[in-house]
């Protein structure tokens, strides 16, 4: 609020201007803290010429006020006359005039058009109304006696104001709460109580995976994600304003024949793009940006490409190129067309020719420090006013490889004293004496992102440029650079990140674990790079719907517990992946009373959800006299709440039988074990209360299929290692376990590399690129909810 003092001061002057036109006073109030609306509504005020009105006026001159489309100025003081003498009655009808003006822009308009799209002459009567909301309620009233006073009175509005939308909004919300007591009688408590949510909310870091559960009520963004974006025609609208340091204000937007050019380019379809740069692998990060940019081409019928952004080839290699394209196709998007920024170098190359001719570029001698000390200390450049010819001279040198490298840039000419450092000259082309892995050593000068995205962008026809929220501080220089070169201007839109728990997705910092041997490799199961996330056994299509459920807003930047990408994980594989029994850490068991030479080849079963008589879903086992249970089934003392086997006590091997223990085969001391002694009951008459997975020798005396399993947990301790300057330090040591000497059914010998099986009790498990004719080895994807591992022998889980 603005506390305003004297009775003459100019604020004075201003906030009396507004309540005269009937604002109330805290609206009047806050006006005054936003220049920029204070501004505006003085001169829509003038522009009205008025020194009083009613308060439906004020209003509607303080929404023209703060909402007007800056691309119609021209246009203005006739929509004002059209509210000042009451033809424009109610915000419905000013915001179908606002909609109809941004599309036009400052060109001629036909009135009569105008005034049919804005309701101009319609007259409402209260009788109508009244009938209508009389039909809507009927039509309504089993919700209306279900949810009683808890009714989305909302929602009724909008179906009575989709049959009259010139009618007064706020009458038919006062109507129609004025007819819900005749109906419903009196408030009980229970009405009383506000109704509970089933969306709790935001927090900084999710660690529930009951949080993954969406309700069932979505909203339309929630439903379709992708509705929030406007379609390509409608990109005639203001993008932004560019604020220079001496109070101009550029708008940036596209005049209507530039976007009829464009639409005449495209068809009328959505263009997107991904633009990746290939300077390592892709990771979950990338898998929203995807999302995002694919998932609207295809929502709309557009088309996305991938579009390398190669301006540093210090840093690319051609193995991340194919390798990016490889992985895009296994999540699941097909690209349009693969481009690369380097397909444009000649044209951006003579477009930075221009803007020296047009004196909005210059070339630069300081160093990236004396840079830095100027952008913050607001000073020009020494080199910035050089003659426009010594620039061009000094720029072909440049692309000649006449000038060493880190001696000369070509910055561009915006506004130094800027408050947005990106709009500080930044830099254009810098010297780079490397060979690009595409162009090869064609140029020793190469564009910088600021310079080429934009451009690149435009050339493509792209229609939604979306990008992650860091970058929206460049939303300034994006539009100022197409404005000054003439050139169509996609529509920009910034969604938040997304952050992970317990894990980094820098690029920087993911090379150095790849580089210093941290991980094994950029497809490391430990890492959240889509290879490592596919080597782990995570599908692509399980890594989109956690994508999905996490969203695509531009507000809720929260850590994502790791948890919830293990439920879409755990959902998928639960359907998809075939049961099979592994032991980890194998403790035999003598069947005492079952014959030396006997094998009895069992059913289990693969498919527990399929009908019992279906035999695909069945595999054999053979039950021997040797098997094999986890050590950690089997205690001296039994308790309560322990289910495994125990002197003396019986439990079930699952698709087998009861067994019972009858000795105990110590080691060098009475704390250790070796072997157990057991007996089988073939009629099965005991029903104990533990069920064990097992493995058996497949015949006497043959040791069962041997496997190697790896067994990985989250790869830093902290839910945020990214915040900590000793990042590495927060490694997880038992962030990989790699058991040798597992026992397997006879079954899984023929599993092949990707292959997918759930380990009963175990978790669910993928087989892993380092298979070999001579070992399977397999790599923990994700535990069970359930989970064995985390509390020894565990009830019998179906």
């Amino acid at each position: 609020m603005v506390v305003v003092e004297g009775g003459d001061s100019p604020a004075t002057e201003k906030l009396e201007l507004f309540l005269s036109i009937g604002l109330d006073r805290r609206t009047a109030e806050n006006a005054l803290v936003n220049p920029k609306v204070t501004s505006n509504l003085v001169a829509v005020i003038e522009e009205a010429g008025v020194k009083g009105s009613s308060k439906t006026i004020g209003n509607l001159l303080y929404t023209v006020a703060t909402k007007y489309p800056t691309n119609a100025l021209l246009h203005r003081p006739v929509l004002i006359k059209y509210i000042i003498s009451s033809k424009m009655k109610n915000s419905a009808q000013l915001d179908a005039a606002l909609s109809f003006l941004s599309s036009v822009g400052s060109d001629s308009f036909d009135f009569k058009n105008f005034e049919e799209v804005s309701g101009v002459g319609v007259e409402v009567s209260i009788e109508e109304i009244k009938s209508t909301i009389e039909a809507v309620l009927e039509e309504n009233m089993k919700s209306i006696l279900e949810l009683r006073y808890h009714i989305n009175v909302g929602n009724l509005c909008g179906q009575v104001r989709k049959r009259h939308p010139w009618a007064d909004a706020k009458l038919i919300k006062e109507l129609i709460e004025n007819n819900l007591p005749p109906i419903l009688g009196e408030k009980t408590d229970a009405d009383k109580e506000p109704m509970k949510k089933k969306k709790g909310k935001p927090v900084k870091f999710e660690d529930k995976t009951e949080a993954i559960v969406a309700s069932s009520l979505l909203s339309e963004e929630e439903e379709n994600p992708f509705s929030i974006f406007p379609n390509p025609e409608e990109n005639i609208k203001v993008h932004t304003e560019i604020f220079f340091s001496d109070g101009n204000i550029w708008r940036a937007y596209n005049t209507k024949e530039r976007l009829e050019q464009h639409l005449k380019a495209t068809g009328g379809k959505v263009f997107t793009r991904f633009p990746p740069e290939p300077n390592g692998y892709l990771h979950i990060g990338h898998a929203k940006a995807l999302y995002i940019d694919f998932g609207l081409a295809r929502e709309k019928d557009g088309v996305c490409y991938i579009r390398f952004d190669d301006t540093n080839p210090v840093a690319e290699r051609m193995e991340y190129i194919e390798h990016i394209k490889e992985i895009i196709e296994w999540m699941g998007w097909k690209p349009f067309k693969v481009t690369y920024t380097s397909d444009y170098f000649d044209h951006l190359y003579e477009l930075a020719v221009e803007l020296i001719k047009m004196g909005l570029a210059y070339v630069d001698h300081q160093t990236p420090e004396e840079i830095k000390e100027y952008r913050e200390k607001m000073i020009n450049s020494p080199w910035r006013d050089r003659p426009i010819e010594e620039s061009l001279k000094l720029f072909d040198e440049m692309k000649r490889g006449m000038i060493e490298e880190g001696k000369a840039t070509l910055r561009l000419k915006q506004d130094m004293q800027n408050n947005n450092k990106n709009m500080c000259d930044l830099i254009a082309y810098r010297i780079k004496f490397s060979t690009h892995p595409k162009a090869g050593d064609k140029w020793h000068i190469y564009p910088s992102y600021d310079y080429s995205h934009c451009i690149v962008d435009s050339l493509e026809n792209i229609t939604h440029s979306l990008c992650s929220l860091e970058f929206e501080i460049r939303r300034p220089s994006y539009y100022w650079l197409l404005l000054v070169l003439g050139l169509y201007q996609p529509h920009v839109w910034e969604y938040s990140r997304l952050n992970v728990s317990n894990t980094v997705m820098s690029k920087r910092k993911l090379n150095r674990l790849v580089t210093e041997k941290w991980v094994d490799s950029w497809d490391d199961p430990r890492l959240m790079t889509l290879a490592g996330l596919r080597r782990r056994g995570v599908s692509s299509t399980s890594i989109n719907a956690f994508i999905r459920g996490v969203g695509i807003t531009r507000s809720d930047n929260s850590m994502i517990s790791l948890d919830r990408l293990d439920y879409h994980i755990r959902e998928e594989l639960n359907k998809t992946a075939p049961r099979t029994m592994v032991v980890l850490h194998p403790l035999k068991v003598i069947i005492t009373n079952l014959d030396k030479e006997s094998i009895l080849y069992l059913d289990a079963r693969m498919w527990p959800h399929a009908p019992p008589d279906d035999a695909s879903s069945y595999y054999k086992v053979p039950f021997t006299r040797v098997v094999y249970i986890e050590s950690s089934d089997f205690r001296l003392k039994d308790s309560k709440d322990y289910y495994g086997l125990a002197p003396g006590k019986s439990v079930l091997l699952k698709y087998a039988f009861p067994i019972r223990c009858t000795e105990v085969i110590y080691g060098e001391n009475l704390d250790t074990f070796v072997e157990v002694h057991a007996e089988y009951e073939p009629v099965k008459e005991t029903k104990p209360k533990g069920v064990l997975h097992w493995v058996a020798e497949p015949s006497p005396g043959a040791e069962p299929l041997k496997v190697e399993v790896r067994l990985f947990e989250k790869l830093f301790l902290s839910e945020n290692p990214s915040e900590l300057e000793d990042w590495l330090g927060d490694l997880n040591p038992h962030s990989k376990e790699i058991i040798n000497d597992a026992y397997a059914v006879p079954s899984l010998a023929g599993a092949s590399i990707g292959d997918k099986f759930q380990f009963e009790r175990l978790g669910y498990f993928a087989v892993d690129l380092d298979l070999t004719d001579k070992k399977l080895v397999f790599n923990r994807t994700v535990t069970l909810r359930d989970s064995f591992s985390k509390g020894g022998s565990s009830k019998p889980v179906k």
